[in-house]
């Protein structure tokens, strides 16, 4: 089943979803988005992913023109267009954009008054069961996160050739994900998520000042540490911290938090999904199920 998409509060498919050429997003990569899933139908943690598209705009003078119940209410009318969500029992995947919307060839902000809000949703897809049984491999790649003072990345930019490019060469060494250091040479995150190590008990995450995007499970995660009776602390982090590490872990909306048992040709620990991870997912999907049937009971 393809995606649904709704383009400035109009939903249509896939194949007919536009949006123009002359749309600064298409354009400059003027833009930032979010990406939610959902649980028992419910967007999760919607109110801090909002929080982050408002701080993402705010960093590129970018108006976000409607307000949070007006998107929660286009991402409840385009899932039910794509026949998932609460009524379903099927999960959806959500992405949000905002751009600068349609103006003339210029870096002027005056000539792109209306900003452009494309949601698109679709099935989600969970990571595969031997992922999580398993764990991955990921890579250390040469590719270098952005310095905060060229385009930070704390922005949630819809222009992500930093990342891509750190991707795909992660998959030319068959990684499941490619880690990235700052300009510093320190461990920031991987490409599309965030990178955990865990040490003699304590899961352990770069700080923010290392360069790197707030991560919405990165952030929930130090709450659910706390539920299960395990440290979780921010902590400058380095090559050698990841391959010694005992345990290794990656958290992400859609992945929730993947084991990670092999970096390059490394291999993590004992080489399987430790128990601190074990304990950190399964007290991240009790949570999530928790905090969304409140919210459904609600609506």
């Amino acid at each position: 089943m393809g995606a649904t998409v709704n383009v400035n509060g109009r939903v249509f498919d896939q194949e007919h979803a536009v949006i123009s050429v002359f749309d600064h997003g298409f354009l400059y990569g003027e833009g930032v988005y979010e990406t939610l899933r959902t649980y028992n139908g419910q967007p999760f943690l919607f109110d801090r992913h909002m929080r982050r598209l408002r701080a993402s705009a705010g960093m590129v003078a970018l108006d976000v023109p409607i307000g949070d119940a007006k998107i929660d209410a286009r991402f409840r009318e385009t899932m039910r267009a794509a026949g998932l969500g609460e009524s379903t029992g099927r999960e959806a995947y959500i992405r949000i954009l905002v751009t600068r919307g349609i103006g003339e060839l210029t870096y002027d902000l005056a000539a792109c008054p209306n900003p452009s809000i494309v949601v698109i949703v679709k099935s989600n897809v969970e990571p595969s069961r031997e992922a999580f049984e398993r764990g991955v491999k990921v890579a250390l790649v040469p590719i270098v996160r952005n310095h905060p003072d060229t385009v930070n990345p704390r922005i949630k930019s819809n222009n992500l050739l930093n990342n891509a490019l750190a991707m795909q060469e992660a998959f030319k060494r068959g990684a499941y994900e490619g880690v990235m250091r700052n300009y510093k040479g320190q461990l920031a995150e991987c490409t599309q998520s965030n990178l955990f190590i865990v040490k003699n008990g304590v899961a352990m995450t770069p700080p923010l000042d290392a360069g790197l995007l707030p991560g919405i499970t990165r952030e929930f995660l130090f709450e659910v540490g706390a539920d299960v009776g395990i440290t979780v602390r921010d902590a400058e982090l380095h090559d050698d911290d990841l391959l010694g590490a005992d345990e290794a872990f990656l958290t992400s909306t859609t992945r929730e938090a993947v084991p990670i048992v092999q970096v390059d040709d490394r291999t993590i620990g004992s080489g399987s999904p430790g128990p601190v991870t074990r304990a950190i997912l399964d007290g991240y999907r009790r949570r999530a199920q928790e905090l969304t049937r409140a919210v459904a009971r609600q609506t």
